[in-house]
């Protein structure tokens, strides 16, 4: 049998699947973003000494670490509303699952990374007068961040590829628009390949760029 492309399909679901994009995008970026700034203040608390603030941090990363991220999103749109008495929209519980499951990712590269310098740049720094804190800023995370570059945009991916799970919620992202179109010309072939190359064009530029700049900053050691 002789399967006939449909090109006009593709050209006519462009608008709906850019839309979803859009949305796909307002969910990826707050994501990381929120992920990056909780997983480096989680990470901070797992390496501190004090029980109070090592344990907790602990607890929840390894309950973000190894329960499915589909499970979180399902649990903060239909759970977690009992909790704190609220509804929440689809896509305000697919952003808060996916940014706090980030955090904890986020949490344990920091922390690798942090472990990573030598304590006695620390103990320098600390020697010439300087704070914890400006010691953390100013030299220890620009390494870590550096070291830790492929490590970063590894979870980049992984976290746009995940907010494809928001579909289960109707979060009306691309692949929720996707499989709506699906579903309305029964066209899979071209509407789901065209969904993978968006997704394909959506991130792969951003690991590419990564794998520049990891080079030359390899190279400027």
């Amino acid at each position: 049998m002789t399967y006939h492309f449909d090109f006009d399909l593709v050209l006519r679901s462009l608008p709906v699947l850019f839309r979803g994009l859009l949305v796909t995008i307002q969910l990826w970026v707050p994501s990381i973003a929120c992920g990056l700034a909780v997983g480096l203040l989680l990470a901070l608390c797992r390496l501190s000494k004090s029980a109070v603030l090592r344990v907790p941090s602990l607890f929840y990363i390894e309950i973000f670490r190894d329960t499915p991220v589909l499970i979180q999103l399902i649990w903060f749109f239909y759970a977690f509303p009992i909790v704190i008495g609220v509804q929440l929209s689809p896509f305000v519980a697919a952003l808060l699952g996916l940014g706090l499951n980030t955090s904890a990712y986020s949490a344990e590269i920091f922390r690798g990374g942090i472990e990573s310098i030598a304590r006695g740049q620390w103990e320098g720094a600390k020697a010439l007068g300087m704070r914890p804190a400006a010691v953390l800023r100013r030299i220890i995370l620009p390494q870590v961040f550096k070291r830790l570059l492929p490590a970063f945009t590894n979870r980049a991916i992984e976290v746009a590829k995940m907010s494809s799970l928001a579909s289960v919620l109707s979060v009306h992202e691309l692949m929720y628009q996707g499989r709506l179109l699906n579903s309305t010309y029964y066209r899979p072939l071209e509407i789901l390949t065209t969904v993978a190359f968006i997704y394909f064009a959506l991130i792969y530029p951003g690991s590419y760029l990564s794998a520049r700049l990891e080079r030359r900053l390899a190279g400027a050691e």
